[in-house]
């Protein structure tokens, strides 16, 4: 799943809410990765990410971006997810990060079921 939300817009829990219903929809029995691509400029309540840790089937969350006040952010952002959380410079990198998770999150996963 890929975010990008307006430029001064805020990540409010109603947003979050909203990400969790998505994620309900489509990927409701399988692992998933989250990546925020931060081209815009907007706030991010950290409460949210009380809620989105809920979240068991998401096992990797990536922020992109090239401003410097977004890696300050992901700093403070990190201390609240608590989980596999990454920040990359390059929406490749993250995308390739999150790939290799969920990898080897499902292979992890299925190892497990065989036993």
């Amino acid at each position: 799943m890929v975010a990008n939300f307006d430029e001064g817009s805020t990540v409010t829990l109603e947003r979050a809410y909203q990400i969790i219903g998505i994620s309900e929809i489509h990927f409701r029995d399988r692992n998933f990765g989250y990546i925020s691509d931060r081209k815009n400029s907007y706030a991010v309540d950290p409460t949210i990410y009380n809620y989105l840790r809920g979240l068991d089937n998401l096992r990797a969350f990536a922020i992109v971006s090239k401003k410097e006040i977004d890696m300050h952010n992901f700093k403070i952002e990190k201390l609240f997810y608590k989980k596999s959380m990454e920040f990359f410079i390059e929406y490749d990198n993250a995308l390739a990060w999150v790939k290799k998770r969920l990898k080897y999150k499902n292979a992890k996963g299925n190892h497990r079921s065989r036993d």
